[in-house]
């Protein structure tokens, strides 16, 4: 695998993107994979409007990106309506990757149903809305990219039994989830919900919108804490109790682990937007793992790790799903990273950042 720097795909040279138009907009700048996106799209020529309730936040995230000459940072709100007028103003493109990360909350939280719905669920389908509507206001939208989740997909639906292959129509039932209230509900719900508002939204505006479908994504990060997905992934070796459930619950919907880098990840976002054809939902995941492929490699690079009993009973399946991007492959995505690449880069990083520990006598063989 080549160096990251140098790897962001696309067929174009940078003086042709400028040449294409007006810039692209990235909400959530401040985030992981909106951070990533915004270094991703300058690297690749483009002008980038970027946007955050918190302007000085994400410029600190971004602040060891190059080209920053190209970027502009608009402080922008989901719950004020004609917050992103400005930002989206003379776009051609915007990436709605801004969504709340509340993953923790479990059945036995006891959250009244209507707080979910008044303070959680609206508040987040109003502001996706909001969105959309800048997008209308600007007359210059071409193509939304929407950032989806896997949480909202499953291998197996109610009828019981595990689907061989995973693809886009897995779609969870809201109504189960609210029944159910499986680890991360809320969040669930709110992907679930905000997807669908921002489809039916587009289709009744003549709005072109794809959704791209994102697994546990990890790899390298800007952001100055360690991104949660990563912290999912890194789980069985930090012991997370929360966190380490969560990925047990994934591993239990699909009978194995989705992955997918977060260079991938974001080329993938950038290629729907460049590609006239792309239309509905696309999954991102480079492939599916079993957990004993990513403990085996967990532990190769971060030597303190050694994988216990309890690892294998609580990721035991009888079988397993392959959650397929065939429809991403086939309009002509290409992968780049696979998963020694997202395990090795994620280690890397976290053992620099401090969030991994090594003794003296340790060392990363990453």
């Amino acid at each position: 695998m080549g160096s990251i720097d140098g790897d962001d795909g696309g067929g174009c040279s940078p003086e042709q993107r400028r040449e294409v138009g007006g810039p692209v907009c990235v909400t959530g700048s401040a985030g992981y994979v909106g951070s990533w996106l915004v270094r991703t799209l300058l690297r690749r020529g483009y002008r980038v409007h970027a946007t955050s309730r918190d302007p000085d936040k994400a410029w600190q995230v971004l602040s060891s990106v190059e080209e920053k000459d190209r970027l502009r940072m608009f402080r922008a709100d989901m719950g004020d309506e004609g917050s992103f007028d400005n930002a989206a103003s003379g776009c051609v493109a915007l990436f709605h990757v801004a969504a709340s990360m509340d993953l923790h909350v479990s059945p036995n939280d006891n959250i009244e149903e209507e707080h979910v719905r008044s303070r959680v669920l609206e508040p987040a389908t109003r502001g996706t809305i909001n969105v959309l509507q800048s997008c209308l206001r600007a007359g210059t939208v071409r193509t939304v990219v929407f950032t989806s989740s896997i949480s909202t997909m499953t291998a197996a639906p109610t009828s019981g039994l595990r689907k061989a292959i995973v693809d886009e129509s897995c779609l969870r039932a809201v109504d189960d989830v609210w029944i159910t209230k499986p680890i991360g509900w809320v969040y669930v719900l709110s992907k679930l919900l905000t997807e669908a508002a921002a489809f039916e939204f587009a289709r009744e505006k003549g709005l072109h919108l794809v959704s791209l479908v994102l697994p546990t994504v990890a790899g390298l990060f800007l952001t100055p804490t360690v991104p949660t997905s990563i912290q999912l992934l890194l789980s069985p070796i930090t012991g997370d109790p929360k966190l380490y459930l969560l990925f047990a619950s994934v591993h239990s919907r699909f009978g194995s682990v989705p992955l997918a880098h977060i260079q991938d990840v974001c080329n993938a976002h950038v290629f729907l937007m460049e590609t006239a054809q792309a239309d509905g939902r696309y999954l991102c995941a480079r492939r599916s793992y079993p957990m004993a492929q990513i403990a085996r490699l967990l532990a190769s690079c971060y030597p303190p790790f050694k994988p216990a009993e309890r690892l294998s009973r609580d990721f035991h399946v009888s079988s397993n799903s392959m959650v397929s991007s065939k429809r991403l492959i086939d309009l002509g995505f290409r992968f780049e990273y696979d998963v020694d690449d997202i395990i090795k880069d994620s280690v890397a990083q976290c053992v620099d950042h401090g969030f991994l520990k090594l003794e003296d006598t340790d060392s990363c063989s990453c």
